[in-house]
């Protein structure tokens, strides 16, 4: 087990401390005394000599990685996959590097929705002024005007955007297993409009303004004695707190806050505004939907807001995952039985089946039975057939809903 710089240079001080204080009165000018060589120390600085700087590439290259033919990201030099435990002993520091590289892939999915896949990104709100935040979604050029069909793809939760499955499946298999990319192809080669949601973009990070408070003893009609014990046990609290904060954070050098954007500040709001302004106003006849994990949950919303009209214009919603739940979200009668109710229908092709006999919405899940072989379930919704795999996914690679929240753990990817 390793010790850290900063433990090994605290550690005996902490120690002298506890035996001093279990002596008597006579040891409390020590204690005192060693009070005070804490509070002069840098725990900032001391802690930055114990971790290297949070400075990282902004390009892929800059990383030394890249994609192969296969869509596989390899060391540019060595040609091995990608290494989360760059520096041993330093998960922080490890998990901040992988965060990092995640934001660049990021962009390049977004550059490849536009250029491989010739999709369009699209500003919202669309009547956004121009200091207010704002994000986006991808549209192909026939969205809106397609008079047959239409796909809409709707991505599950955590730090992946428009476009992506999982980044992590990116990063440690390849593009076709962790982005929506194959879908998208297949979808404008069978002759779908295509929309691609992005529910995850819901605020933009600024810098925090720093504010000076006024102590409210000036204006106060408390006695000065009370009034001192209150500003002495404030002024404690936040010296213990910069303390922790210095610890746990040593690097951080900004405070950020979160502005959100205007109807589109979750995932729910997001699939109700683009149902509102894209999806609703599209020509498509038949307009199908894919959503995995928390996107099942983000599609029900917009069901139980928009009931009519996703009736009237849904032609069939596959579900990879998902982990909505009908009672929690209070979704009445006549919405569980339309997603379970059968009927016949010619296009299924973003799941890359052909079945004849389907339903207005299934539930793909997790199983190691063979595929569509049916998964009971305690829910009065949509049917549950296996995904044939154990993570419950009609295509290669592993998006389960775990996936989606957990980036990675202690150890190598």
């Amino acid at each position: 087990m390793s010790i850290s710089l900063s433990s090994l240079i605290l550690l005996p001080i902490w120690i002298n401390m506890a035996q001093i204080q279990q002596g008597g009165p006579d040891e409390k000018e020590k204690t005192t005394a060693l009070k005070d060589l804490l509070s002069r120390i840098d725990l900032d600085e001391l802690m930055k000599k114990d971790e290297p700087p949070l400075d990282f590439p902004d390009t892929l290259e800059g990383f030394e990685y890249a994609f192969n033919e296969k869509g596989q990201l390899r060391h540019i030099k060595t040609g091995e996959p990608f290494v989360f435990n760059y520096r041993e002993d330093l998960h922080r520091w490890n998990q901040k590097r992988y965060e990092a590289l995640g934001e660049i892939i990021t962009k390049y999915v977004y550059e490849l929705l536009e250029k491989d896949c010739n999709l369009k990104k699209i500003s919202i709100p669309v009547d956004a002024t121009e200091s207010e935040p704002k994000s986006f979604i991808f549209m192909s050029e026939d969205a809106l005007t397609n008079p047959q069909k239409l796909m809409v793809l709707i991505h599950g939760s955590g730090v992946v955007r428009a476009g992506q499955w999982a980044r992590r499946l990116i990063i440690n298999e390849d593009l076709d297993s962790g982005t929506q990319i194959p879908f998208i192809k297949r979808a404008v080669a069978e002759g779908y409009g295509v929309i691609v949601l992005n529910p995850n973009e819901n605020y933009i990070e600024v810098e925090k303004p720093k504010i000076h408070v006024q102590s409210s003893s000036d204006s106060s009609d408390e006695p000065a004695e009370k009034r001192e014990r209150k500003d002495k046990v404030s002024k404690e609290t936040k010296k213990r707190r910069d303390f922790y904060e210095k610890y746990r954070n040593p690097q951080r050098e900004k405070e950020m806050m979160q502005l959100y954007i205007r109807e589109n500040g979750s995932p729910e709001e997001h699939a109700i505004y683009v149902w509102d302004h894209f999806i609703a106003q599209a020509a498509a006849e038949n307009v199908f939907f894919v959503a995995h994990s928390y996107g099942g949950l983000a599609f029900v919303e917009l069901m139980i807001q928009r009931e009519a009209d996703v009736k009237n214009k849904v032609t069939a919603v596959a579900l990879t995952d998902s982990v909505h739940n009908v009672w929690h979200q209070e979704a009445g009668k006549t919405i569980r039985e339309w997603m379970r109710e059968f009927f016949l229908i010619e296009y299924l092709v973003a799941l890359q089946l052909t079945p004849e006999d389907c339903v207005n919405c299934c539930n793909w899940v997790s199983s190691s039975e063979p595929l569509d072989t049916s998964v009971e379930s305690m829910l009065p919704d949509c049917p549950r057939v296996s995904a044939d795999s154990p993570s419950g996914k009609p295509w290669k690679g592993d998006v389960s809903a775990e996936s989606d929240r957990v980036e990675c753990q202690n150890k190598q990817l």
